[in-house]
């Protein structure tokens, strides 16, 4: 689509002022007064709620139950996993004192909560009759950040986490798994977006974690956004914090243990995979508003009446529809609007229209304008939000294979990331000082997730030691 909004920076000249732009000026959040914090204005969060309404449906589809823990952890508990402490404590944010008396037990406000799980396991299960255990927690967290950024890196964001308890490892592994792929699923059928799916490395994986496994999706500016992460966090929690149960042989047994997590980051991977330089472009399944009726000269007779009656056939058929019909501003100031917040379809409706039994319908994501009969439209439109999601998705998605190059050396590397962007394949050791080297080396590109692992009989050498190489991984820099 052409520019029209002169509100908004284009993408291409200052992609991060754009992004901000749009956050502001779709009315989707507001800044605090503590840096790094925002308000959830009612349309980013109508969105958020749409995530939800899918992942519940999804989790309790995979046996998970919605519980609420406390938001505090005792410095004294987090201290007992090692691994999981030296990962956090950098971004903790620490109560020190209650009531007015210091605490003697200082209390953490939850980063993660797979601590505050482990206690709750504990009082659980003694049994392995007691087993599996799926939970999952809709809540907020608090991890304190030097660089924030709007939905995307907060000191505090919305999420939700699963925790579950199995009997073994397999199990385990399995739900892990089987997690990522409800994420990969929501990427493709609720969000539009394609995510590159795979393991971390042992250098990237999630403090505490045996395995992580990754979603990424890929910006408009040719940046990485991790939007999700399923992990097998093995045995070292239920060891550290003392969970055991009485196994099928009569002895006591560590339970196998996993976590998962999105949270409103996809809120920004929806505005910079499908935004463009007039603002939003919502995915239908996700989008707040689906269709947008428009009056034109309302007070005509009959417009108003035909508008009325395609809302409420609209309702009927379950689309999220609004009709506008504030006469404090003009269709031209409303047409504006809408564009701005992205909803899929607007409906004009004016006495011409009505004398010809007719309307205009005008598609947010190519700006493509079309007159239609008023007889039948509503029942049309369900088809037309499903075509307009596929298409937004294989554009996501061919933008997206567009982008993965591979090569060979640390200068392919930066020449692609500085001219193209996207997504480096490379063979290498997979040692975390030659992760940390190539990151030097190509100004902030990361190991994303693992391509491939190689037999040992590769000819292929890591970039950086020589050594023979152990793994391919997707490499990008990233937010």
């Amino acid at each position: 689509m052409d520019k029209k909004n002169d509100a908004i920076t284009s993408r291409d000249v200052d992609f991060a002022k754009w992004y901000t732009d749009v956050c502001r000026k779709a009315d989707l959040m507001d800044y605090y007064s503590v840096k790094g914090f925002i308000d959830y204005l009612p349309y980013s969060y109508a969105i958020w709620e749409e995530i939800q309404a899918y992942l519940n449906r999804r989790f309790k589809e995979n046996g998970a139950e919605n519980v609420y823990l406390p938001m505090v952890i005792p410095q004294s508990l987090m201290a007992k996993e090692k691994e999981h402490v030296e990962g956090f404590a950098p971004e903790c944010l620490v109560a020190t004192i209650g009531g007015g008396q210091t605490l003697a037990d200082p209390l953490i406000i939850r980063p993660t909560s797979e601590i505050v799980f482990s206690e709750l396991f504990k009082k659980r299960i003694s049994s392995y009759r007691d087993l599996p255990i799926r939970y999952n927690q809709w809540c907020s967290v608090v991890r304190w950040e030097k660089t924030t950024r709007p939905f995307l890196r907060g000191s505090e964001f919305l999420w939700q986490e699963g925790h579950c308890l199995f009997e073994t490892e397999e199990e385990a592994r399995e739900n892990a798994l089987a997690m990522q792929q409800v994420y990969n699923e929501c990427g493709r059928d609720l969000l539009a977006i394609p995510f590159l799916t795979g393991e971390k490395t042992e250098h990237e994986k999630f403090a505490g974690a045996v395995a992580t496994y990754s979603l990424e999706a890929l910006m408009h500016d040719g940046k990485a956004l991790q939007s999700g992460t399923s992990h097998y966090l093995g045995q070292g929690f239920a060891k550290a914090y003392g969970i055991q149960f009485l196994g099928r042989n009569n002895a006591l047994e560590t339970p196998h243990q996993t976590s998962w997590g999105v949270s409103t980051r996809l809120l920004g991977a929806i505005i910079m995979v499908h935004g463009d330089d007039n603002g939003l472009v919502l995915p239908p399944y996700v989008a707040p508003i689906q269709v947008v009726i428009v009056p034109i000269r309302q007070d005509a007779e009959g417009v108003l009446d035909a508008c009325k009656k395609l809302n409420e056939e609209l309702k009927a058929k379950g689309i999220r529809v609004k009709l506008d019909a504030d006469d404090n501003h003009t269709p031209g100031w409303k047409f504006a609007q809408y564009e701005m917040k992205g909803v899929p379809l607007r409906i004009e409706i004016g006495p011409r229209d009505l004398a010809k039994g007719q309307a205009m319908l005008t598609e947010r994501v190519n700006g493509e304008k079309t007159l239609v009969p008023l007889e039948g439209l509503a029942e049309k439109i369900p088809g037309l939000l499903h075509d307009i999601h596929i298409s937004m998705y294989q554009k996501a998605k061919e933008n997206l294979e567009n982008h993965i190059t591979d090569v060979s050396s640390i200068e392919e590397m930066n020449r692609v990331l500085n001219e193209k962007g996207g997504f480096c394949r490379m063979a290498y050791c997979g040692e975390a000082e030659c992760e940390l080297a190539i990151k030097a080396a190509t100004n902030g590109a990361t190991a994303r997730c693992i391509a491939s692992r190689l037999n040992e009989d590769t000819t292929l050498r890591c970039p950086i030691c020589g050594k023979p190489a152990k793994i391919v991984a997707y490499f990008a820099r990233a937010y």
